[in-house]
């Protein structure tokens, strides 16, 4: 177990032992959370967008860009919006 101090603006090191099990580095992002009377300190790992490739499971087939766009368009602005002639 290792101990830290909190600053006057609410600051604190985390303890180098700590770090390097975690490992986080220098300007990496960490988790916090609440768990009864405990905080709970978590690192926070970017991930690549092929991470979550399958996560979801698709529950129709791709309309094509154009078609999104123009349904995006349409919950944003709550009118009808023909299809541009080509």
């Amino acid at each position: 177990m290792e101990a830290a101090k909190i600053t006057f603006k609410g600051q604190v090191t985390i303890p180098k032992k700590v770090r390097i099990a975690l490992g986080i580095q220098a300007g990496d992002s960490v988790i916090f959370s609440v768990d009864g009377e405990q905080a709970v300190l978590k690192p926070f790992r970017k991930r690549s967008l092929l991470d979550f490739f399958g996560v979801m499971p698709a529950n129709r087939t791709y309309p094509g860009s154009e078609a999104i766009r123009l349904e995006i368009h349409k919950k944003l602005s709550g009118k009808t919006i023909e299809k541009r002639k080509r």
